[in-house]
């Protein structure tokens, strides 16, 4: 297995366990267990942040181009915003 495949794999694996983690925290009512299920969550995203900063660096993912301002305007009137 290639080093991008690998990093785009614990990137992938990482998205689906920020999701699992807002989940839970959101369906948690002991203070306890819901900090420390926030502060696994903050250590992932600052992992997964960093991952994908390499992986940006290395080539290994390109961020999608910034919406045009008039699509967003679009999407906004669609919306109702």
């Amino acid at each position: 297995m290639q080093e991008k495949d690998m990093v785009n794999d614990i990137l992938s694996m990482i998205n689906s366990s920020l999701t699992g983690y807002a989940n839970t925290i959101a369906q948690t009512a002991n203070p306890q267990l819901r900090q420390t299920l926030q502060q696994m969550r903050d250590h992932d995203e600052k992992f997964q942040y960093d991952l994908y900063r390499l992986a940006e660096q290395k080539g290994y993912y390109q961020a999608a181009q910034p919406a045009n301002p008039e699509d967003i305007r679009n999407l906004r009137s669609q919306l109702g915003s």
